[in-house]
């Protein structure tokens, strides 16, 4: 296992913007069983997949059928989640055959399993794994999800991933089809007359910091930016580049860390360009992640 903590709910992106298609999920045999949980997943079906974390923990299985240990390992999730009666859905990813989703979750390795809750990613681990540490992670994702609200079942699939997909507010809806459509200016609008109706929609103001962390990021290269950050450690913008992206593939302590260091060399209007930035990863990680919290106290002490 390469975690012993599950991290929480916002661990990146809201990733429904993988999908520009209206999706279908394609058969599976699991799916096509009575009381099954599981479903295959395509890049058409995702989008309506990332959905149902809304309602119930939606769990990724990134593998390959051509790898045994994916196949085992699914098999053994597949048992897991259905155990479950609908507390849990899950999905199983061809990462060969869809790249996409695969380097969305910035995976290094097959087998990888992740969770979706309300949309954000929260990764649990990479390669095989022994059933009772996969339970005992279970057991900490049912827990997270219940703090986040989320304490109901769904019902079994029939075929399709979308038959318990919640509607959306319209504004929100308006945003995610701009997401969908690569239009983050729209987006990230549409978020906005959402908070003017609203003003206390968090999930339209964190919305707003997603967008522009997808628009921020959309042209990176990730290892080109981590070369440039670290030839020029003063270069404010190299460093806020691979923080973004490192809070995009899940390494969430690294970026605040980074900022956090960064904030203790500036002053005066660097220093709070940077410290907005942090709060608003910090907005996007969730306020209530204990990644969060922790950051939160270096950083009081290397303001004040």
């Amino acid at each position: 296992m390469t975690q012993e903590n599950i991290p929480s709910t916002r661990g990146a992106v809201d990733l429904s913007a993988l999908a520009n298609q209206a999706p279908k999920a394609v058969d599976s045999s699991a799916a096509a069983t009575a009381a099954s949980w599981t479903i295959n997943v395509d890049e058409a079906a995702f989008q309506q997949f990332v959905g149902l974390s809304q309602n119930v923990p939606a769990i990724v299985s990134l593998g390959s059928p051509r790898v045994q240990v994916s196949v085992d390992l699914d098999a053994l999730l597949t048992r897991l989640v259905d155990s479950k009666g609908g507390k849990f859905v899950l999905g199983l990813v061809d990462a060969e055959t869809y790249p996409q989703i695969a380097q969305a979750f910035q995976a290094q390795q097959i087998p990888m399993v992740v969770a979706l809750i309300k949309g954000q990613p929260v990764p649990l681990f990479q390669g095989p794994a022994a059933e009772e540490q996969i339970s005992q992670l279970f057991v900490q994702l049912e827990q997270l999800a219940v703090q986040q609200g989320l304490s109901g079942t769904v019902p079994p699939f029939s075929g399709t991933a979308t038959d318990t997909e919640p509607a959306l507010p319209p504004l929100h809806q308006k945003a995610i089809d701009a997401i969908d459509a690569g239009d983050y200016a729209a987006a990230e609008a549409a978020y906005h007359e959402a908070l003017n109706e609203k003003p206390n929609d968090h999930d339209a103001q964190v919305g707003i910091y997603q967008v522009r962390l997808l628009s921020r990021t959309q042209n990176l290269d990730l290892n080109k930016s981590r070369e440039q950050a670290a030839q020029n450690p003063e270069d404010i913008a190299a460093q806020l580049e691979v923080a973004d992206l490192d809070v995009i593939g899940g390494h969430v302590e690294d970026a605040f860390a980074r900022l956090v260091t960064l904030i203790s060399r500036l002053v005066d209007d660097e220093r709070e360009r940077v410290r907005r930035r942090l709060i608003e990863l910090y907005a996007v990680v969730g306020n209530t992640d204990p990644r969060v919290a922790a950051s939160r106290q270096k950083l009081a002490r290397v303001l004040f």
